[in-house]
């Protein structure tokens, strides 16, 4: 006689049509979004560049005027070896010289000084070449005991920093990103013994933060990690 036991399951139910072409067109997006945000972001500014660089070009060294269409990017390219021209002189004394007098004259006037100083700034930060740079990445418990967060270490504290802080340790600067923007985030200070330092790259770790802990280093995503964190602690 046959028990319940005795019934062996149904196969699987396989997808049907709709839903595998579902599937196929979804991982397509996956595939062509990036390539194709890409491309169009990339062909929109030479299009901007060539029209602003062009009508400052005089019509004898216009391309359109030898080969009778107009290229899209030869404005991009005479914008670069613009900038490498100008980026070569400013290295020499008489181009610091030159820049040292226009700035000169550009602290001199109230609304311009403000608008000029702000936007050297953020072109410092962003293009200046630096030797310094994330040092490790590490995790620290913010913003309270008990809860974890990545961060990036950058320099350990110096002057005033020290002086009126309540530690007898070193205290680490530490940049905490937010998600998905790891570009943005705090500033922290930590007493050494309370940061952990990681052994995976501060690139990856950067990815880390950007998929939101979904895409682990080395290609793992985040239940490999957990599988391999729950091995070692059976081991």
């Amino acid at each position: 006689m046959n028990t319940p036991f005795d019934e062996t399951p149904p196969p699987p139910r396989r997808p049907g049509l709709f839903a595998r072409l579902r599937s196929s067109f979804l991982t397509g997006i996956v595939v062509i979004a990036p390539v194709g945000l890409t491309i169009w972001l990339l062909w929109t500014v030479m299009g901007w560049v060539d029209g602003v660089v062009l009508p400052l070009v005089p019509n004898t060294f216009q391309p359109e005027q030898y080969i009778g269409i107009n290229l899209r990017g030869v404005g991009l390219i005479i914008f670069l070896l613009f900038t490498i021209v100008v980026g070569w002189i400013a290295k020499g004394i008489i181009g610091r010289s030159l820049i040292g007098y226009a700035e000169s004259l550009v602290n001199r006037m109230p609304v311009v000084r403000s608008i000029y100083s702000g936007i050297k700034q953020i072109s410092e930060t962003v293009f200046a070449q630096t030797e310094r740079s994330f040092e490790k990445a590490c995790l620290i418990q913010y913003p309270r005991r008990g809860i974890w967060a990545i961060g990036f270490i950058s320099t350990t504290a110096k002057g005033e920093i020290v002086k009126h802080t309540e530690t007898s340790g070193r205290l680490v600067g530490v940049f905490v990103p937010t998600t998905p923007n790891p570009t943005s985030g705090f500033l922290l200070y930590f007493p050494e013994e309370d940061v952990v330092e990681l052994d995976m790259t501060v690139e990856d770790a950067a990815k880390l933060v950007i998929s939101a802990g979904l895409v682990y280093p080395n290609g793992k995503d985040a239940a490999e990690a957990l599988e391999e964190k729950a091995a070692k602690e059976l081991s």
